[in-house]
C-alpha cells in the first residue's frame, strides 16, 4: 500500500477520508504558499537533461538529505533497486547490474564518509570536482531506484540500456559515463543554490543527529518516505521547474499524509515545508496554521492520526486502490468511511466542523462563505449528507475476454538484449 499511488485516484478510501477531513481544499494552503515563494527566479535545468529530469530530481533530493545527515549514504530504494536487477533476464545482465551496483554503493558509501557532509564547521557544498563526481554517483543510484519503485519504466533508463546491450562491458566506470554532463552540471547548481538559501540556516542551527534523511513511519501499514526529518520540521523537496504551480491538491495531502502517519510522534513534528530547489525558496507552516489552512475537521493532531491510522487498519492494505473486486470489499469500506466520517456538533459548521461565529440577525448556518461554497463540492463528491452514493465505486466488472475462473494475473519482467 502506497501513499503515493492512494492520492492518484479520487476514488481510494484514502482520498476519499482526506477529500472529507481537509474540508477546505488546497486553496488557502496554495495562496499562503505562493505568497512566502517571493521570487521570479527559477534555476532552469540545461538542454541535455530532457525527459531526464526526474533522475536529477532524485539525485539532488538525496544530496540534500546528505547535506543534514550522512548516516545512510545510498537510499534504502536504490539498494532495493540494485538487489531486485539479479532477477533480470537469462544471460547473466542482470547479475552484472547487481555486481556494478554494488560496487557503486560501496563507492558512493566511501566518497559521502570521506567528504563528510554533514559536518557543520564545513559549508553545505565541497569542491567543484568532488560535486561532480558525488552528482553521477547518486544519477546512477536514481536509475536503480526506478527499478524500486516502479519496474516497467526501469528498461527505458541509460543504466539498463548500456548493460543489457553489452554486460561484459558494463563496469562501474562505463555506469558513471552515463549522466549527460548537464544532468551533472544541473544537480550540482542545484546545490550551490541551497547554500544561499534558508536551507543553509536550517542546517546551521541543527545536528546530524537531530536529523532523518528519507524519514519512514513504522506500523503505518502504507508505504511512505518524505525527504526529511529535521529538529521538528518535516521538509518535502520538489524540483520543479514551476514553483508556483507546485502547490497542487496531490502536493498539499502528500504532505498532510506525512504527518498524519508520524500516530508514534517519533519526529515530534511541529512545522511542515516545501523546499524548492530551483528556486531556494523555503515555504513552511507550523501544524496549527497548516491544518487550519487546510480546513481540517478534526484540530486536534492525535485525535485526526488516531481516525487515520483507524483507517487504514480498516482497508487491510488496500486504502490506496481506486476500485475493489467484490461487492462485499465495497459495502466494508463504505461503512468504514462512513462510520469515521467528521459529525458537526451542535452550533458547528458542517463543513469544517468549527464553532459558528455568534450571528447578529438570523442564525448561520456555515462559518465563512468558503465553507458554504465548499458544502455543495463536497456533497457533489458524496462527502456529506445528502449527495450521491456510492461513497466509492462498485466493484468492476469482470473482463470480457477473461473467464470468470481465470486465476489471478502475474507477470516478470524480461529484457532482451
Amino acid at each position: 500500500m502506497s501513499l503515493v499511488d492512494g492520492l492518484r485516484s479520487p476514488h481510494s478510501p484514502l482520498r476519499r477520508f482526506l477529500d472529507r477531513e481537509l474540508s477546505a481544499g488546497p486553496g488557502p494552503l496554495r495562496q499562503n504558499y505562493r505568497a512566502q515563494h517571493r521570487t521570479n527566479h527559477v534555476l532552469l535545468p540545461p538542454p541535455g537533461v530532457g525527459t531526464e529530469a526526474g533522475t536529477v530530481g532524485t539525485a539532488i533530493d538525496q544530496r540534500l538529505r546528505l547535506a543534514f545527515t550522512a548516516a545512510a549514504p545510498v537510499d534504502d530504494a536504490a539498494l532495493i533497486g540494485i538487489e531486485l536487477t539479479g532477477r533480470i533476464g537469462s544471460h547473466g545482465e542482470g547479475l552484472r547490474m547487481r555486481a556494478v551496483g554494488n560496487e557503486l554503493a560501496a563507492r558512493m558509501t566511501e566518497t559521502v564518509q570521506g567528504l563528510d557532509l554533514d559536518n557543520r564547521d564545513r559549508p553545505l557544498d565541497r569542491a567543484q570536482d568532488e560535486e561532480e563526481d558525488l552528482a553521477r554517483m547518486l544519477i546512477a543510484a536514481a536509475w536503480y531506484q526506478v527499478l524500486a519503485r516502479t519496474p516497467i519504466g526501469f528498461a527505458f533508463t541509460p543504466l539498463a540500456g548500456a548493460a543489457l546491450q553489452d554486460p561484459r562491458s558494463f563496469t562501474l566506470t562505463r555506469l558513471l559515463q552515463l549522466p549527460h554532463p548537464d544532468m551533472v552540471d544541473d544537480v550540482v547548481n542545484q546545490l550551490h543554490k541551497a547554500t544561499h538559501s534558508p536551507l543553509q540556516d536550517v542546517r546551521a542551527r541543527t545536528r546530524p543527529g537531530d536529523c532523518h534523511g528519507g524519514p519512514t513511519f513504522a506500523g503505518a501499514r502504507i508505504t511512505a518516505d518524505a525527504d526529511l526529518a529535521v529538529d521538528g520540521m518535516l521538509l518535502d523537496f520538489k524540483s520543479t521547474r514551476h514553483p508556483l504551480k507546485e502547490m497542487s491538491q496531490r502536493t498539499a495531502w502528500q504532505l498532510a499524509g506525512y504527518l498524519l502517519l508520524d500516530a508514534a510522534d517519533v519526529y515530534r513534528i511541529d512545522t511542515v515545508g516545501l523546499y524548492l530547489t530551483r528556486t531556494g525558496v523555503l515555504a513552511s507552516w507550523p501544524v496549527e496554521d497548516f491544518l487550519d489552512l487546510l480546513g481540517a475537521c478534526r484540530r486536534n493532531l492525535t485525535e485526526l492520526r488516531a481516525v487515520f491510522r483507524e483507517l487504514l487498519t480498516g482497508c487491510h492494505g488496500h486504502a490506496d486502490v481506486p476500485y475493489f473486486t467484490t461487492q462485499e470489499e465495497v459495502d466494508h469500506v463504505r461503512r468504514l468511511l462512513e462510520r469515521l466520517a467528521p459529525v458537526a456538533a451542535p452550533g458547528c459548521c458542517p463543513v469544517c466542523l468549527q464553532p459558528l461565529p455568534q450571528a447578529t440577525r438570523r442564525p448561520r448556518k456555515f462559518c465563512t462563505t468558503r465553507c458554504r461554497e465548499r458544502a455543495q463540492v463536497l456533497r457533489n463528491r458524496g462527502l456529506m449528507p445528502g449527495g450521491p452514493r456510492p461513497l466509492i465505486p462498485g466493484p468492476r466488472p469482470p473482463r470480457p475476454d477473461l473467464p470468470d475462473d481465470a486465476p489471478p494475473m502475474s507477470f516478470t519482467v524480461r529484457f532482451r538484449r
